[in-house]
């Protein structure tokens, strides 16, 4: 009998298919710097063929890569399912500069890129390879659709295409044969049984990692940390952001922007102040909206200013795989504080007590539930939870050692994180061989000045570096 199969998208991947629109393109993605090495051709170009032998070798190590999407019927809910007519040339791309090929150019093309939907009838991915960049580099743009991936899984799917050593070669393929896709009466038969028999999980929480690394898996444990920070967060929730220029109505178009600071020397800035990297990333992005404030004239003095930070809550087992497993802290960014040293020591008290707080256990619980509700319902309660933040800010760790492309090495990466409805600036980092790699995402018409916001977070830093105790 031919085994028929599917995976069911969980309430919160599902959730980034629903709010999606014209506007609110819904992926995950990166922008890499390579240098050419081995992959260069004898007239400088890119060999593409070896390029995309590579990576359909590799394609075996993710098989959602040949997936796409159906709805199961009734429930009106989104599946997995194996595409018979999957085509790798579709989704690994090659293009390539107008010469010089200088960085702006390839900002420009980054951004045109990035702007664009993916589409849902393919799997929901796409690799560009840009040759021709300064200084015999090449680029590689990659868009993942968030019903895929979070940050933290969207950089294990890259990293499939990389490895450690500079002369890694993959194994032969295995043959792939597409699994014919269910009938809606299987699917619906299957919902069905899970509605009835699933509500019951909510009283057997799985193991996750809290905030502080920690395990959470004792039923009175997680109801007593998910109540104080349901509380906790109304409470936030009750006291309004202050609407700024960053928080608008936005279009379909986007400008990216990058930057990157040394990793070693954010841990000592924030060892010195008995905080984090991320704490110090936060008051570093403080300042920066301080001084985008200014220069548009806008006042600073009270403004509340809050960011969304994401937060891994993957446990060893669920290492490595695809989907969302993350919960949300609400922080509240010092954009009121003119001294740099006094804005990261307040980032640092009001991240230490949000690690206590239960925020994480309630947005875990609230995915929970979610399963068994409509998904409209959840889209509508997702953009007015949206409106409590003015912006995005995730931070995502990556090796700390350089990682290589058949032979190439990769010198830069800076991650994509999408823009809400009324966000037009979101911020996105990763940690690669010593650096802090800044990804900004904004909408183009709102933030024609990105550059100059992009230029102030190095300056922000350097006065951190000059306060710190013992510089």
């Amino acid at each position: 009998m031919v085994q028929r199969e599917y995976e069911r998208l969980s309430a919160m991947d599902a959730m980034f298919l629903e709010i999606e629109d014209t506007s609110v393109p819904m992926h995950v993605g990166s922008v890499a710097l390579f240098e050419a090495g081995k992959l260069a051709n004898a007239d400088g170009g890119l060999d593409f063929e070896r390029i995309v032998a590579f990576a359909e070798a590799q394609l075996h190590k993710s098989p959602r890569l040949r997936q796409k999407l159906a709805t199961i019927p009734f429930f009106d809910w989104p599946v997995w399912i194996d595409d018979a007519s999957f085509s790798l040339g579709y989704h690994v791309r090659h293009t390539a500069l107008p010469r010089p090929g200088d960085l702006r150019h390839f900002k420009r093309l980054a951004g045109r890129v990035l702007s664009q939907q993916l589409d849902r009838g393919k799997p929901l991915w796409e690799i560009w390879f840009v040759e021709g960049v300064e200084e015999g580099r090449f680029g590689v743009i990659s868009k993942l659709h968030h019903c895929m991936a979070d940050g933290v899984s969207s950089g294990d799917l890259l990293g499939m295409l990389m490895g450690t050593k500079p002369d890694y070669v993959a194994a032969p393929a295995p043959d792939w044969v597409p699994r014919p896709a269910p009938d809606g009466a299987r699917l619906i038969g299957d919902e069905v049984a899970r509605r009835v028999s699933g509500p019951l999980s909510l009283f057997d929480p799985p193991r996750r990692k809290t905030v502080r690394g920690e395990g959470t898996g004792d039923l009175l444990a997680f109801v007593r940390d998910a109540t104080r920070g349901a509380w906790r967060a109304a409470q936030a929730g009750l006291r309004p952001v202050s609407v700024t220029p960053l928080n608008t109505a936005i279009g379909p178009h986007r400008r990216f922007d990058w930057m990157r600071l040394p990793l070693e020397e954010m841990r000592r800035i924030g060892h010195a102040a008995d905080g984090t990297v991320n704490d110090v990333v936060l008051a570093v992005v403080a300042g920066a909206v301080r001084a985008f404030l200014e220069r548009r004239g806008e006042p600073t003095d009270g403004v509340g200013f809050r960011a969304a930070v994401p937060v891994n809550v993957r446990t060893e087992a669920e290492e490595g795989q695809l989907g969302n497993r993350v919960s949300t802290l609400i922080t509240e960014l010092p954009v009121d504080e003119a001294d740099p040293w006094r804005r990261l020591e307040r980032v640092v008290a009001t991240t230490r007590e949000l690690k206590g707080s239960g925020q994480s256990q309630v947005v875990d619980l609230i995915g929970r539930v979610a399963d068994w509700l409509p998904l409209g319902l959840m889209a509508r309660v997702s953009r007015v939870s949206n409106r409590v933040v003015n912006m995005i800010v995730t931070n995502v760790p990556g090796p700390q050692v350089p990682v290589y492309l058949l032979g190439a090495r990769m010198l830069e990466s800076y991650p994509l994180v999408p823009l809400m409805t009324n966000e037009a600036l979101n911020i996105a980092l990763y940690s690669y061989d010593g650096w802090i790699s800044w990804g900004f995402n904004a909408d183009r018409d709102a933030v024609p000045d990105l550059h100059e916001f992009v230029e102030s977070v190095p300056v922000g830093f350097q006065e951190l570096v000059e306060a710190c105790p013992g510089h």
